[in-house]
């Protein structure tokens, strides 16, 4: 298959994806790496003494942030590619391989085509990877975080909210994922309210333990538990189970999260907040965030790679620098419009895409009109 006069995954396109995947790794250990040092660097008290004289090991920090790391990555993950696309590209300028690439009837847009590819997969990789780090690595993480920074050995979470899809809405004193009797999730000053049969019924627990029902399944044991009908006198009556609310311990670790790191949701996490509470507009921001944030990659180098490939052969770092200004630019426009989404200043698609669709243009005017 020919396409601009070069066979498509040819030695051209294998011998600058090669050299863009090397850029990448080093790119990645110099972003990341970086990144790490730079949140290491303000985070030393994890190596302090507790008040108790206790101290977290050395291997507990080093776990946390081995679990964090990808985490990190996709906070950076647009600096990587565009780095590595300006890596790539430089050396290519350098050995003269454009100029003989476009001697042999070979255009710049082709030429570049592999680099172009690469930020697709990252864009899709980024995607995929916050679903899968958030699933798997994200509980453990969260825990050692809470172990390091309130140096205590199980989290424990005030003043809750949450809601059921059905809108009944539970507000909890206190929150204990892991707390409870044989390590289950515990609650503490429990107050549900919910609407059944056109009357608002109210429910109150000291405590309630997640524990196995009879028949296998799992609920809220209630500790002086009591339900109330709120229209009605004397309508108390005590209640062991919590049923007339679907909570489970996974949803008020979610509600939590979306309460004190909205950022680091997954895209399927947003979802199911925004399921729950569709008016929110955080969350209608940030369900449209995860899906433009990662296309940033791509967008990122169709602005810098043209400032670089139009420079002379050891005036490239003026290029480098100019390209970096516009991505600059455009992560301070992503910033202020995800934020004015946020706080409901703009629509959500607006505060999302708009930046994209700036830059992307801009992006696409300026690869158009590259030498060729």
């Amino acid at each position: 298959m020919r396409l601009f006069r070069a066979r498509f995954a040819g030695h051209l396109d294998r011998y600058i994806g090669r050299l863009f995947v090397a850029s990448y790794a080093t790119a990645l250990l110099l972003v990341v790496g970086l990144a790490v040092i730079f949140d290491l660097t303000s985070h030393l008290s994890y190596f302090e003494r507790w008040e108790d004289g206790t101290q977290p090991s050395t291997w507990t920090v080093a776990r946390y942030y081995l679990l964090n790391t990808p985490f990190v990555f996709l906070q950076v993950a647009p600096y990587v590619t565009l780095t590595a696309g300006l890596f790539t590209l430089s050396r290519l300028i350098k050995h003269n391989e454009i100029t003989a690439s476009l001697a042999a009837g070979v255009s710049a847009h082709r030429t570049l085509l592999p680099i172009l590819g690469g930020a697709v997969l990252a864009a899709g990789g980024m995607f995929f990877l916050r679903e899968y780090a958030t699933t798997t690595l994200g509980p453990l993480r969260d825990s050692l975080r809470d172990y390091l920074e309130e140096q205590r050995l199980e989290p424990v979470h005030e003043k809750v909210w949450v809601r059921d899809q059905a809108g009944n809405h539970a507000r909890i004193a206190e929150f204990r994922p892991h707390a409870g009797e044989f390590g289950t999730a515990e609650i503490r000053g429990l107050l549900a309210v919910m609407k059944a049969r056109g009357a608002w019924t109210r429910i109150t627990a000291e405590r309630a333990l997640w524990q196995a029902r009879g028949d296998g399944t799992f609920g809220w044991l209630l500790v002086h538990g009591e339900r109330e009908i709120v229209d009605l006198e004397a309508s108390r009556q005590g209640v062991q189970w919590l049923d007339d609310i679907s909570i489970t311990p996974e949803d008020i670790s979610l509600w939590i999260k979306g309460r004190e790191r909205a950022l680091e949701l997954s895209f399927s996490e947003v979802d199911a907040l925004l399921a729950r509470d569709p008016d929110n507009a955080a969350y209608q921001t940030l369900l449209q965030y995860h899906l433009t944030f990662p296309l940033a990659n791509f967008v990122l180098l169709l602005v810098a790679l043209p400032f670089l490939l139009g420079r002379e052969r050891g005036k490239a770092i003026e290029g480098i620098m100019l390209g970096l200004l516009c991505c600059v630019f455009y992560f301070c426009t992503e910033f202020m419009a995800r934020e004015l989404g946020v706080e409901g200043v703009l629509s959500p698609l607006l505060a999302s895409w708009l930046p994209i669709l700036l830059f992307g243009s801009l992006g696409f005017a300026l690869f158009d009109s590259m030498r060729t």
